[in-house]
């Protein structure tokens, strides 16, 4: 193994334990962290207060599913221009290369349901954010 791909698997967190991956004031509302576990990483997520952790994986085409953008589901308002309207802002999370949706909380898709992404658990301990992965 070379020198180069021995260092990046070290600075890998291990898998099956808590890690404490940030402090709250770290990853401020509407904003994410990607930190270091598992094979691809996992984005963490606050959804106004609400931490969520995702793995940084889309299974369409191994896209880096946490580098796209956050938004709401699109719903039917015919209130509203164009007859669409954003529902739970910021609660999910869109690969940035083919615009696959998965929501954070359960990592489902409507695309594909079958295809779902795993999401970690995340607590809040004082003003660490640990996710157990």
């Amino acid at each position: 193994m070379s020198a180069e791909r021995a260092t990046r698997s070290e600075a890998r967190l291990a898998s099956g334990r808590e890690h404490v991956v940030a402090t709250v004031d770290e990853i401020p509302p509407g904003e994410r962290k990607i930190v270091p576990i598992g094979r691809y990483g996992v984005g963490v997520y606050n959804v106004d207060g609400r931490f969520y952790a995702i793995a940084n994986y889309c299974p369409h085409e191994g896209g880096p599913l946490c580098l796209g953008r956050t938004h709401g589901q699109s719903v039917i308002d015919d209130s509203e221009p164009g007859g669409i309207a954003e529902a739970r802002p910021g609660e999910f999370i869109y690969c940035p290369w083919h615009q696959w949706g998965f929501e954070l909380a359960t990592g489902t898709t409507a695309v594909k349901p079958e295809w779902s992404i795993r999401t970690y658990p995340v607590r809040i301990d004082g003003n660490d954010v640990i996710v157990t992965a």
